[in-house]
């Protein structure tokens, strides 16, 4: 008998749930869903989480513990990232969590969810030139990671992400100049002090809805296609140009995009920016995959119970 496994990924704007199984030797996705729960709401600005965004998560978990329950899920893994790592009433998000799911949430540091992020990229892109670089543009935090299949060389999590760039940056409809020249230069400084030598990658993945967000845009989807983003490519100067578009449009047009969801629209303007300041600092273009730290936990839990 196959088992099955489950892993949560609740970051700063989303949960997500992945749903797999050992086939084959082989993992088969059984199931993947997403909810814009916005978890991160105020907790930059508060160092607290929102009771309406407590709320909202929790909903979310209720819906996905359906799910498991359905499934037959004999294993789980809850992991939580920059959000529940900041806010001071995190104890009530861990109780919230433990009585609907029956697992801890797992706070992962920024190191290991840079690890899951770039072992789940790379599996999905087999074919990825090293040295290579997985980004992932969260709510509250970017993560770096640059490195070759099975041993990444280097990684980072940096504390700038579309909900923390947009809410400490960018407070206008759409932002103004100055704004963007200061959530520039605030992400120019972390970029610069990090550590990664962008010039010398020779692939570039991105992963998260902020990357597969823009693969969409960038192809004028007039629905989201996961065939059509996983594998995309975004040239530097496509970013460049989306970056522009969506900071210099209201978040009433942005809504106008046939593949924009309302709980990303507000966001995704600042997550473009981070991802065009990447983008000039590499010599590659963007590719986006749908594989990210829920194909990289699940993997990790199959492969366990398989020893």
């Amino acid at each position: 008998m196959n088992i099955r496994v489950a892993a949560i990924d609740c970051g700063t704007n989303s949960i997500r749930l992945l749903v797999a199984e050992a086939s084959g030797g082989e993992m088969r996705e059984l199931f993947r869903d997403l909810r814009l729960t916005r978890l991160g709401q105020g907790v930059d600005a508060t160092g607290e989480f929102h009771p309406d965004a407590l709320a909202r998560t929790l909903a979310a978990c209720d819906e996905f513990a359906a799910v498991i329950e359905d499934f037959g899920v004999e294993r789980l893994r809850f992991v939580a990232t920059s959000a529940a790592r900041d806010a001071r009433n995190r104890d009530d998000f861990y109780a919230g969590v433990r009585a609907r799911l029956g697992v801890d949430a797992e706070i992962i540091s920024g190191a290991e969810e840079a690890q899951l992020s770039f072992d789940g990229a790379l599996a999905a892109l087999p074919d990825a030139a090293a040295p290579a670089l997985v980004m992932d543009i969260g709510g509250g935090s970017t993560e770096l990671v640059t490195g070759r299949p099975g041993a990444p060389a280097h990684g980072i999590s940096l504390d700038m992400g579309s909900v923390r760039v947009r809410e400490r940056f960018l407070h206008s409809d759409p932002p103004s100049a100055a704004e963007i020249a200061e959530a520039s230069a605030f992400i120019d400084g972390l970029l610069d002090a990090s550590g990664v030598d962008f010039a010398a990658q020779r692939t570039w993945i991105g992963v998260g809805g902020t990357a597969t967000s823009l693969a969409a845009i960038a192809q004028d989807l007039e629905a989201y296609d996961r065939t059509r983003v996983h594998r995309s490519t975004i040239t530097r100067g496509a970013l460049e140009s989306l970056a522009t578009r969506l900071l210099t449009s209201p978040v009433a047009t942005v809504l106008e995009i046939p593949t924009m969801v309302p709980g990303r629209a507000d966001v995704i303007c600042a997550g473009a920016l981070i991802s065009h300041r990447v983008g000039v600092r590499m010599r590659v273009d963007l590719r986006v995959s749908e594989a990210d730290i829920l194909d990289g936990l699940v993997a990790e839990m199959l492969a366990g119970e398989q020893h």
